[in-house]
């Protein structure tokens, strides 16, 4: 995983609210632990007809789409059923960030663990995000991990939670593994002195 800091994108708009993780990516594509081309199946069922033709009307679909690295979602983003393909399927796509009022719980952690960023912001700036996002012109944020902010083309910022832990692990580029294994040598200290403790019971 690469060290997440600060980047722009632009921001689509998709004001659906409780998207669950069998809208962004349905079961039947579970069956793979290859995350490549998954971004092609991303929201499949609203995005391509039963013959495998693109659907027009869906966002994805449309010229101003392409290019998009942050998608503004409806409240309650990725609730559901946890499958890690969800994120997958979103940074497949190429989304960096994920913006919304409420996540679940558990896609927030998959995400976490992937580098696809969830910021929750306020109701009020969600509003006037999902409207600037859904219009003709392109409309760039940039994301400032580092000091959870994000920067709107007017210049002003908002800030977003994160949790220490997540924050340190994507702004170094490693993930829960990666970090156990920068602690090897305090564990084999610590692995060092507790056999003396032992033996001495």
């Amino acid at each position: 995983m690469e060290p997440i800091n600060t980047f722009k994108g632009k921001a689509i708009a998709l004001p659906i609210k409780d998207i669950d993780t069998d809208q962004i990516i349905p079961a039947r594509f579970l069956k793979t632990i290859d995350k490549q081309g998954l971004g092609a199946n991303l929201f499949t069922d609203w995005r391509y007809f039963e013959d495998g033709s693109p659907k027009p009307d869906f966002l994805l679909n449309q010229p101003r789409a392409q290019g998009a690295a942050i998608l503004v979602a409806g409240d309650n983003f990725g609730c559901g059923s946890s499958r890690e393909h969800a994120p997958w399927a979103l940074m497949g796509y190429g989304f960096q960030a994920v913006i919304s009022t409420s996540f679940a719980d558990i896609f927030k952690g998959n995400c976490y663990k992937n580098g696809l960023i969830p910021i929750e912001v306020d109701e009020s700036l969600h509003t006037e995000l999902l409207e600037s996002a859904a219009a003709d012109e392109p409309y760039e944020i940039e994301v400032d991990l580092p000091n959870q902010l994000i920067r709107l083309p007017d210049g002003r910022t908002a800030t977003f939670p994160i949790d220490a832990f997540s924050k340190k692990c994507l702004t170094a580029g490693i993930d829960q593994l990666g970090y156990l294994r920068e602690q090897a040598a305090a564990i084999a200290e610590y692995e060092a002195g507790h056999l003396d403790r032992v033996s001495t019971l």
